[in-house]
């Protein structure tokens, strides 16, 4: 969709990362109504992707059409262009699409009807699917066992979102400067970039009702969260702030800055941590993506994730950081977990070289490398 109909605010640095020879096509969408009744960019341009992506199918015989959600509806065009002229297409869950959303049980709510329309169009997008994927197999689990005839006729497969070093160039390279704090003498500073998941806030809070209970051990430390507002655009859209507020660590041991910022951005506050801090979920499918660029960013790790989160095992067996694990069953014994944690945390920083990462695992999961796993996959529908 052309960047004009977007409601964010425009990360023009991206651009800068794509191969000068990049085939770009894009199409015009319905704009935002006031009142906002449709805000999502799959059905603002569902019509508009819908005639393009048949209309280069046609002229350019296309052999696999990849289309990856969110947004969800987008999904709906693969089998439209199967139907048209039999092009073989896939699915790739960046996010899985039927699921029970968070204020999904007041009935008739904006996410009841989410979660009702998920389950009525999944089947009609993936039926014909040639292909499909998902940063880990919990992604796309469900459907598998919402629809067991598929396997007979889909591959599938499992593909992280990794980190590729390349961007870190590109940082130095248009000389990106850190700008939501400073560094401070004497202080561990961790930054969290990322959106909060639902499921993240239940640990979040033990995690700040630990460091209440032991600021004497937390005294040199801050934590900053950066891009974790309610929505994109908002600077005020605080979701961290209220709990800690609740517990009394706001603006000593912890900040937030609601809005998103490039993606650049967000790899020159990484550089100039001390260390990053990454939370995951109670669910066992979450693997964080910005785990991969927290290691590249030559920083020491925190981690607090699900045991069974394919991230948990990565980092423990790169020697990358120090983890805890979580389970949905033992979100509470994060009161003791943390503090030592934490404790092992401030012997690993101090001690901490990029070199001692074992990096042979993350090369695994450069661009590169993961779209060699994706190729040998066409190759099997060929």
């Amino acid at each position: 969709m052309d960047e004009r109909y977007y409601e964010e605010k425009l990360d023009l640095d991206l651009a800068k990362l794509l191969p000068q020879q990049q085939q770009i096509e894009k199409v015009e969408a319905f704009r935002v109504s006031s009142p906002r009744l449709i805000g999502d960019i799959g059905l603002r341009a569902f019509l508009q992707l819908r005639r393009k992506a048949l209309e280069l199918v046609r002229k350019e015989a296309i052999d696999f059409v990849y289309i990856p959600i969110p947004s969800f509806y987008a999904a709906l065009i693969g089998p439209y262009l199967h139907r048209k002229t039999g092009v073989k297409y896939g699915i790739d869950y960046i996010d899985p699409w039927v699921h029970r959303f968070p204020g999904a049980e007041k009935t008739f709510s904006r996410h009841w009807w989410s979660m009702k329309l998920a389950g009525l169009l999944e089947p009609l997008a993936i039926k014909k699917a040639s292909l499909i994927t998902g940063v880990a197999e919990g992604y796309y689990q469900g459907v598998k066992e919402r629809n067991p005839r598929l396997e007979r006729t889909c591959l599938f497969g499992a593909m992280p979102y990794g980190g590729e070093p390349g961007d870190h160039d590109k940082v130095r390279e248009l000389g990106l400067k850190p700008y939501l704090f400073e560094k401070k003498e004497g202080k561990l500073q961790l930054v969290y970039a990322g959106a909060m998941l639902p499921k993240a806030y239940k640990p979040l809070e033990q995690i700040f009702r630990a460091i209440r209970a032991n600021k004497a051990l937390f005294r040199d430390v801050e934590f900053h969260f950066i891009g974790t507002g309610r929505t994109p655009n908002d600077p005020q859209g605080y979701n961290i702030k209220p709990l800690a507020q609740r517990f009394g660590l706001w603006h000593s041991f912890v900040f937030e800055y609601p809005a998103r910022i490039p993606y650049l951005d967000v790899l020159v506050h990484l550089e100039a941590s001390s260390g990053t801090f990454i939370l995951g979920s109670t669910e066992p499918h979450y693997t964080p993506s910005k785990v991969y660029q927290a290691v590249l960013s030559s920083r020491p790790v925190l981690a607090v994730l699900h045991e069974k989160s394919q991230a948990f095992g990565l980092l423990n067996r790169t020697g990358a950081g120090v983890t805890i694990g979580i389970t949905e069953d033992n979100i509470s014994s994060l009161q003791e977990l943390v503090p030592k944690a934490f404790g092992k945390f401030k012997e690993f920083q101090e001690s901490f070289s990029p070199g001692s990462v074992v990096k042979k695992e993350f090369e695994e999961f450069s661009a590169f490398k993961v779209t060699g796993k994706l190729v040998s996959l066409l190759n099997k529908l060929q």
